[in-house]
Protein backbone atom coordinates (compact mmCIF):
# COMPACT_ATOMS: atom_id res chain seq x y z
CA UNK A 1 0.00 0.00 0.00
CA UNK A 2 1.78 3.55 -1.22
CA UNK A 3 2.32 5.97 1.71
CA UNK A 4 -0.09 8.56 0.10
CA UNK A 5 -2.93 6.12 -0.36
CA UNK A 6 -5.53 7.85 2.68
CA UNK A 7 -8.47 5.50 3.40
CA UNK A 8 -11.84 6.56 2.57
CA UNK A 9 -14.03 7.87 5.94
CA UNK A 10 -16.70 5.33 4.90
CA UNK A 11 -16.54 1.90 3.79
CA UNK A 12 -18.15 0.03 0.86
CA UNK A 13 -22.25 1.17 1.77
CA UNK A 14 -23.37 -1.41 -0.37
CA UNK A 15 -21.48 -3.98 1.50
CA UNK A 16 -22.91 -2.71 4.68
CA UNK A 17 -26.52 -2.54 3.80
CA UNK A 18 -26.32 -6.46 2.51
CA UNK A 19 -25.07 -7.46 6.28
CA UNK A 20 -27.53 -5.48 8.16
CA UNK A 21 -30.34 -6.40 6.03
CA UNK A 22 -29.14 -10.23 7.07
CA UNK A 23 -28.45 -9.29 10.56
CA UNK A 24 -31.90 -7.98 10.77
CA UNK A 25 -33.74 -10.84 9.04
CA UNK A 26 -31.86 -13.18 11.05
CA UNK A 27 -32.61 -11.62 14.46
CA UNK A 28 -36.60 -11.76 13.51
CA UNK A 29 -36.28 -15.34 11.92
CA UNK A 30 -34.57 -16.47 15.14
CA UNK A 31 -37.36 -15.35 17.48
CA UNK A 32 -39.84 -17.23 14.75
CA UNK A 33 -37.97 -20.30 14.55
CA UNK A 34 -37.20 -20.68 18.13
CA UNK A 35 -40.01 -18.98 19.77
CA UNK A 36 -41.90 -22.38 20.74
CA UNK A 37 -38.87 -24.86 21.57
CA UNK A 38 -37.48 -21.66 24.14
CA UNK A 39 -41.37 -21.37 25.84
CA UNK A 40 -41.31 -25.40 26.68
CA UNK A 41 -37.66 -25.52 27.59
CA UNK A 42 -36.89 -22.05 29.05
CA UNK A 43 -39.96 -20.98 29.96
CA UNK A 44 -39.63 -17.73 27.58
CA UNK A 45 -40.16 -17.41 24.10
CA UNK A 46 -37.35 -14.73 23.73
CA UNK A 47 -34.45 -16.50 24.89
CA UNK A 48 -32.89 -17.40 22.13
CA UNK A 49 -33.75 -14.11 20.20
CA UNK A 50 -32.52 -12.00 23.58
CA UNK A 51 -29.21 -13.89 23.19
CA UNK A 52 -29.03 -13.67 19.53
CA UNK A 53 -30.00 -9.59 19.68
CA UNK A 54 -26.79 -9.53 22.79
CA UNK A 55 -24.20 -11.24 20.23
CA UNK A 56 -25.01 -9.49 16.68
CA UNK A 57 -25.07 -6.41 19.12
CA UNK A 58 -21.76 -7.17 20.24
CA UNK A 59 -21.12 -8.23 16.69
CA UNK A 60 -21.87 -5.05 14.92
CA UNK A 61 -19.62 -2.60 17.08
CA UNK A 62 -16.53 -4.92 17.27
CA UNK A 63 -17.03 -4.85 12.94
CA UNK A 64 -17.10 -0.88 12.92
CA UNK A 65 -14.23 -0.69 15.45
CA UNK A 66 -12.17 -3.19 13.29
CA UNK A 67 -13.50 -1.36 10.25
CA UNK A 68 -11.90 2.10 11.81
CA UNK A 69 -8.53 0.16 12.11
CA UNK A 70 -5.92 -0.10 9.45
CA UNK A 71 -5.81 -3.93 7.69
CA UNK A 72 -2.26 -3.77 7.66
CA UNK A 73 -2.46 -4.23 11.51
CA UNK A 74 -3.77 -7.89 11.16
CA UNK A 75 -0.58 -8.32 8.84
CA UNK A 76 1.55 -7.26 11.36
CA UNK A 77 0.47 -9.57 14.22
CA UNK A 78 -0.63 -12.75 11.86
CA UNK A 79 1.52 -14.95 13.30
CA UNK A 80 0.93 -14.54 17.17
CA UNK A 81 -2.72 -14.21 16.04
CA UNK A 82 -2.29 -17.84 14.25
CA UNK A 83 -0.19 -19.35 17.19
CA UNK A 84 -3.40 -18.43 19.35
CA UNK A 85 -5.65 -19.66 17.62
CA UNK A 86 -3.84 -23.30 17.31
CA UNK A 87 -3.11 -22.76 21.58
CA UNK A 88 -7.01 -22.29 21.49
CA UNK A 89 -7.66 -25.71 18.82
CA UNK A 90 -5.24 -28.15 21.23
CA UNK A 91 -7.29 -26.96 24.54
CA UNK A 92 -10.76 -27.67 23.12
CA UNK A 93 -9.41 -31.45 22.71
CA UNK A 94 -8.17 -31.59 26.54
CA UNK A 95 -10.55 -33.16 28.81
CA UNK A 96 -12.23 -30.89 31.48
CA UNK A 97 -11.64 -27.81 29.18
CA UNK A 98 -13.74 -28.60 25.93
CA UNK A 99 -17.35 -29.09 26.16
CA UNK A 100 -19.01 -31.78 24.11
CA UNK A 101 -22.26 -30.86 22.20
CA UNK A 102 -23.86 -32.63 19.55
CA UNK A 103 -21.38 -35.81 19.55
CA UNK A 104 -18.27 -32.46 18.89
CA UNK A 105 -16.02 -31.45 21.72
CA UNK A 106 -15.87 -27.73 19.89
CA UNK A 107 -16.57 -25.65 22.64
CA UNK A 108 -15.25 -24.23 25.59
CA UNK A 109 -16.82 -22.55 28.35
CA UNK A 110 -16.06 -18.94 29.36
CA UNK A 111 -18.99 -17.98 31.81
CA UNK A 112 -22.39 -18.01 30.74
CA UNK A 113 -21.31 -18.18 27.55
CA UNK A 114 -19.19 -20.53 25.08
CA UNK A 115 -16.48 -20.29 22.58
CA UNK A 116 -15.75 -22.37 19.62
CA UNK A 117 -11.98 -22.33 18.57
CA UNK A 118 -12.14 -23.70 15.23
CA UNK A 119 -14.01 -20.23 14.20
CA UNK A 120 -11.45 -18.33 15.50
CA UNK A 121 -8.81 -20.83 13.70
CA UNK A 122 -10.75 -19.59 10.14
CA UNK A 123 -10.05 -16.34 10.27
CA UNK A 124 -6.90 -16.57 11.97
CA UNK A 125 -5.18 -18.62 8.72
CA UNK A 126 -7.30 -16.34 6.75
CA UNK A 127 -5.07 -13.36 8.23
CA UNK A 128 -1.96 -15.57 8.12
CA UNK A 129 -2.24 -17.37 4.50
CA UNK A 130 -3.03 -13.76 3.21
CA UNK A 131 0.21 -12.36 4.81
CA UNK A 132 2.49 -15.94 3.88
CA UNK A 133 1.28 -16.31 0.23
CA UNK A 134 1.80 -12.33 -0.44
CA UNK A 135 5.27 -12.15 0.69
CA UNK A 136 6.02 -15.77 -1.05
CA UNK A 137 4.26 -15.25 -4.17
CA UNK A 138 7.63 -16.21 -6.45
CA UNK A 139 7.53 -19.12 -4.69
CA UNK A 140 3.85 -20.66 -5.09
CA UNK A 141 4.83 -22.44 -7.98
CA UNK A 142 7.36 -24.34 -6.18
CA UNK A 143 6.17 -27.49 -4.81
CA UNK A 144 8.14 -27.69 -1.82
CA UNK A 145 8.71 -23.91 -1.13
CA UNK A 146 5.51 -22.66 -1.46
CA UNK A 147 2.67 -24.87 -2.15
CA UNK A 148 3.67 -27.57 0.15
CA UNK A 149 4.59 -25.22 3.61
CA UNK A 150 1.30 -23.79 3.13
CA UNK A 151 -0.35 -26.98 2.49
CA UNK A 152 0.95 -28.60 5.54
CA UNK A 153 -0.57 -25.71 7.83
CA UNK A 154 -4.18 -26.12 6.50
CA UNK A 155 -3.70 -29.77 7.30
CA UNK A 156 -2.51 -29.28 10.73
CA UNK A 157 -5.46 -27.07 11.12
CA UNK A 158 -7.93 -29.66 9.59
CA UNK A 159 -6.60 -32.24 11.45
CA UNK A 160 -6.98 -30.53 14.47
CA UNK A 161 -10.64 -30.12 13.53
CA UNK A 162 -11.57 -33.24 12.80
CA UNK A 163 -10.18 -34.81 16.05
CA UNK A 164 -13.14 -32.60 17.57
CA UNK A 165 -14.72 -34.16 15.02
CA UNK A 166 -16.17 -31.09 13.12
CA UNK A 167 -16.48 -32.02 9.69
CA UNK A 168 -18.31 -28.96 8.19
CA UNK A 169 -16.04 -26.46 9.69
CA UNK A 170 -13.26 -28.53 8.38
CA UNK A 171 -14.50 -28.05 4.86
CA UNK A 172 -14.78 -24.63 4.93
CA UNK A 173 -11.58 -24.17 6.35
CA UNK A 174 -9.96 -26.23 3.72
CA UNK A 175 -12.31 -24.94 0.99
CA UNK A 176 -11.25 -20.66 1.83
CA UNK A 177 -7.23 -21.58 2.06
CA UNK A 178 -7.35 -23.59 -1.61
CA UNK A 179 -8.99 -20.64 -3.19
CA UNK A 180 -6.73 -18.31 -1.52
CA UNK A 181 -3.70 -20.76 -2.43
CA UNK A 182 -4.73 -21.14 -6.32
CA UNK A 183 -5.73 -16.84 -6.45
CA UNK A 184 -2.27 -16.55 -5.34
CA UNK A 185 -0.86 -18.28 -8.36
CA UNK A 186 -0.74 -22.24 -7.52
CA UNK A 187 -0.12 -24.21 -10.47
CA UNK A 188 -2.75 -26.42 -11.89
CA UNK A 189 -1.07 -29.82 -11.56
CA UNK A 190 -0.88 -29.79 -7.70
CA UNK A 191 -4.58 -29.49 -7.15
CA UNK A 192 -5.20 -32.18 -9.38
CA UNK A 193 -3.11 -34.47 -7.33
CA UNK A 194 -4.14 -32.64 -3.91
CA UNK A 195 -7.99 -33.35 -5.57
CA UNK A 196 -7.14 -37.32 -5.67
CA UNK A 197 -5.89 -37.29 -2.48
CA UNK A 198 -8.21 -35.32 -0.39
CA UNK A 199 -10.78 -37.52 -2.57
CA UNK A 200 -9.51 -40.74 -0.70
CA UNK A 201 -8.78 -39.09 2.12
CA UNK A 202 -12.73 -38.08 2.33
CA UNK A 203 -13.92 -41.18 1.81
CA UNK A 204 -11.67 -43.00 4.28
CA UNK A 205 -12.98 -40.00 6.53
CA UNK A 206 -16.51 -40.61 5.75
CA UNK A 207 -15.78 -44.83 6.36
CA UNK A 208 -14.23 -44.27 9.59
CA UNK A 209 -17.06 -43.06 11.43
CA UNK A 210 -20.96 -44.66 10.82
CA UNK A 211 -22.83 -41.66 11.70
CA UNK A 212 -21.13 -40.22 8.38
CA UNK A 213 -22.23 -43.24 6.62
CA UNK A 214 -25.43 -43.14 7.63
CA UNK A 215 -25.81 -39.41 6.94
CA UNK A 216 -24.43 -40.44 3.47
CA UNK A 217 -27.19 -43.60 2.76
CA UNK A 218 -29.97 -40.77 4.29
CA UNK A 219 -29.30 -38.64 1.25
CA UNK A 220 -29.44 -41.11 -0.99
CA UNK A 221 -32.46 -41.85 0.18
CA UNK A 222 -33.61 -40.44 3.48
CA UNK A 223 -37.04 -42.50 3.56
CA UNK A 224 -35.23 -45.44 4.05
CA UNK A 225 -34.59 -44.52 7.49
CA UNK A 226 -36.88 -41.67 8.29
CA UNK A 227 -37.07 -41.23 11.90
CA UNK A 228 -33.28 -41.57 12.17
CA UNK A 229 -30.44 -40.70 9.94
CA UNK A 230 -33.07 -39.55 7.42
CA UNK A 231 -35.26 -37.73 9.55
CA UNK A 232 -34.01 -33.84 9.14
CA UNK A 233 -33.75 -33.57 5.64
CA UNK A 234 -37.03 -34.86 5.50
CA UNK A 235 -38.39 -32.24 7.98
CA UNK A 236 -36.26 -29.56 6.30
CA UNK A 237 -38.09 -30.41 2.67
CA UNK A 238 -41.64 -30.96 4.49
CA UNK A 239 -40.77 -27.38 5.71
CA UNK A 240 -39.87 -26.24 2.19
CA UNK A 241 -42.54 -27.46 0.36
CA UNK A 242 -45.71 -25.70 1.71
CA UNK A 243 -43.92 -22.97 1.97
CA UNK A 244 -44.96 -22.13 -2.26
CA UNK A 245 -44.15 -18.36 -3.27
CA UNK A 246 -45.61 -16.55 -0.87
CA UNK A 247 -44.99 -18.46 2.18
CA UNK A 248 -47.50 -19.64 4.98
CA UNK A 249 -46.99 -16.04 7.09
CA UNK A 250 -43.89 -15.00 9.43
CA UNK A 251 -44.74 -16.97 12.67
CA UNK A 252 -47.02 -19.61 11.40
CA UNK A 253 -44.30 -22.44 10.65
CA UNK A 254 -45.71 -25.85 11.35
CA UNK A 255 -42.11 -27.61 11.31
CA UNK A 256 -41.03 -25.54 14.57
CA UNK A 257 -43.60 -27.25 16.62
CA UNK A 258 -40.66 -30.02 17.73
CA UNK A 259 -40.74 -31.96 14.22
CA UNK A 260 -37.42 -29.96 13.03
CA UNK A 261 -34.81 -30.21 15.91
CA UNK A 262 -33.39 -27.01 17.08
CA UNK A 263 -34.45 -25.10 13.83
CA UNK A 264 -32.90 -21.96 14.76
CA UNK A 265 -29.73 -22.90 14.04
CA UNK A 266 -28.41 -25.17 11.19
CA UNK A 267 -32.36 -25.40 9.63
CA UNK A 268 -33.19 -22.27 10.42
CA UNK A 269 -33.41 -21.37 6.08
CA UNK A 270 -35.91 -24.15 6.00
CA UNK A 271 -38.54 -22.39 8.35
CA UNK A 272 -37.64 -18.84 6.59
CA UNK A 273 -38.48 -20.67 3.25
CA UNK A 274 -42.24 -22.39 4.85
CA UNK A 275 -42.93 -18.52 6.67
CA UNK A 276 -41.91 -16.02 3.54
CA UNK A 277 -41.92 -18.51 0.61
CA UNK A 278 -39.57 -18.71 -2.66
CA UNK A 279 -40.26 -14.71 -2.60
CA UNK A 280 -38.59 -14.75 0.72
CA UNK A 281 -35.68 -17.05 0.19
CA UNK A 282 -35.07 -15.65 -3.11
CA UNK A 283 -34.73 -12.28 -1.51
CA UNK A 284 -32.15 -13.33 1.19
CA UNK A 285 -29.83 -15.15 -1.58
CA UNK A 286 -29.79 -12.17 -3.30
CA UNK A 287 -28.86 -10.27 -0.20
CA UNK A 288 -25.99 -12.63 -0.15
CA UNK A 289 -25.18 -12.41 -3.61
CA UNK A 290 -25.02 -9.17 -2.86
CA UNK A 291 -22.35 -8.92 -0.23
CA UNK A 292 -20.28 -11.60 -2.75
CA UNK A 293 -20.48 -9.25 -5.71
CA UNK A 294 -19.05 -6.46 -2.95
CA UNK A 295 -16.28 -8.20 -1.38
CA UNK A 296 -15.38 -9.76 -5.02
CA UNK A 297 -14.93 -5.99 -5.67
CA UNK A 298 -13.17 -5.07 -2.81
CA UNK A 299 -10.90 -7.47 -3.25
CA UNK A 300 -10.53 -6.76 -6.85
CA UNK A 301 -9.53 -3.14 -6.45
CA UNK A 302 -7.38 -3.72 -3.24
CA UNK A 303 -4.43 -1.81 -2.78
CA UNK A 304 -1.68 -4.41 -2.71
CA UNK A 305 -1.91 -8.88 -2.69
CA UNK A 306 -2.25 -9.33 0.95
CA UNK A 307 -5.94 -6.94 0.70
CA UNK A 308 -6.55 -8.87 -2.05
CA UNK A 309 -6.14 -12.23 -0.48
CA UNK A 310 -7.50 -11.28 2.67
CA UNK A 311 -10.58 -9.65 1.23
CA UNK A 312 -10.80 -12.86 -1.04
CA UNK A 313 -10.13 -14.79 1.88
CA UNK A 314 -12.65 -13.51 3.94
CA UNK A 315 -15.84 -13.40 0.93
CA UNK A 316 -14.52 -17.34 0.14
CA UNK A 317 -15.26 -18.42 3.90
CA UNK A 318 -18.40 -16.64 3.57
CA UNK A 319 -19.61 -17.67 0.49
CA UNK A 320 -18.52 -21.47 0.78
CA UNK A 321 -20.45 -21.68 3.82
CA UNK A 322 -23.60 -20.42 2.73
CA UNK A 323 -23.27 -22.97 -0.34
CA UNK A 324 -22.80 -25.39 2.11
CA UNK A 325 -25.95 -24.69 4.66
CA UNK A 326 -28.37 -24.08 2.04
CA UNK A 327 -27.15 -27.60 -0.21
CA UNK A 328 -28.36 -29.19 2.91
CA UNK A 329 -31.45 -27.35 3.56
CA UNK A 330 -32.51 -28.38 0.44
CA UNK A 331 -31.29 -31.71 0.24
CA UNK A 332 -28.03 -31.65 -2.21
CA UNK A 333 -25.51 -32.52 -0.48
CA UNK A 334 -25.71 -35.01 2.36
CA UNK A 335 -26.41 -33.32 6.29
CA UNK A 336 -23.30 -31.44 7.91
CA UNK A 337 -23.46 -29.06 10.74
CA UNK A 338 -22.56 -25.85 9.31
CA UNK A 339 -24.49 -22.29 10.35
CA UNK A 340 -25.73 -20.09 7.89
CA UNK A 341 -23.60 -16.69 7.90
CA UNK A 342 -25.62 -13.90 9.79
CA UNK A 343 -29.26 -15.49 10.13
CA UNK A 344 -28.39 -18.73 12.44
CA UNK A 345 -28.25 -18.79 16.08
CA UNK A 346 -25.14 -18.89 17.80
CA UNK A 347 -22.16 -16.77 19.50
CA UNK A 348 -19.04 -17.26 18.56
CA UNK A 349 -20.00 -18.34 14.82
CA UNK A 350 -21.74 -14.72 14.68
CA UNK A 351 -19.62 -12.19 16.45
CA UNK A 352 -16.48 -13.66 14.72
CA UNK A 353 -18.31 -13.83 10.79
CA UNK A 354 -19.02 -10.03 12.07
CA UNK A 355 -15.39 -9.45 13.06
CA UNK A 356 -13.82 -10.93 9.36
CA UNK A 357 -16.61 -8.73 7.74
CA UNK A 358 -15.36 -5.68 9.43
CA UNK A 359 -11.79 -6.15 8.08
CA UNK A 360 -13.46 -6.51 4.82
CA UNK A 361 -14.91 -3.46 5.46
CA UNK A 362 -11.11 -1.96 6.18
CA UNK A 363 -10.10 -3.65 3.00
CA UNK A 364 -12.65 -1.62 1.05
CA UNK A 365 -11.86 2.24 3.20
CA UNK A 366 -8.05 1.60 0.79
CA UNK A 367 -9.31 0.22 -1.96
CA UNK A 368 -10.10 2.14 -4.95
CA UNK A 369 -13.89 1.26 -6.26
Amino acid sequence: MSKKSQPRAMPDILLMVGIISLLTIGVIMVYSSSSIWASYKFNDSFFFAKRQILFAGAGVLAMFFIARVPYLFWRTHAKKLLIICFIFLIAVLIPGIGMVRGGAQSWIGVGAFSIQPSEFMKLGLIIFLAKFLSERQKYITSFQQGFLPALSLVLVAFGLIMLQPDLGTGVVLVGTCMLMIFVSGARWAHFVGLGLLGLAGFVALIASAPYRIKRITAFLNPWEDPLGSGFQIIQSLYAIGPGGLMGLGLGQSLQKFFYLPEPQTDFIFAILAEELGFLGGAFVLALFLLVLWRGIRVALYAPDLYGTLLALGIVGMISIQVMINISVVTGLIPVTGITLPFLSYGGSSLTLTLCSVGILLSVSRYSKL
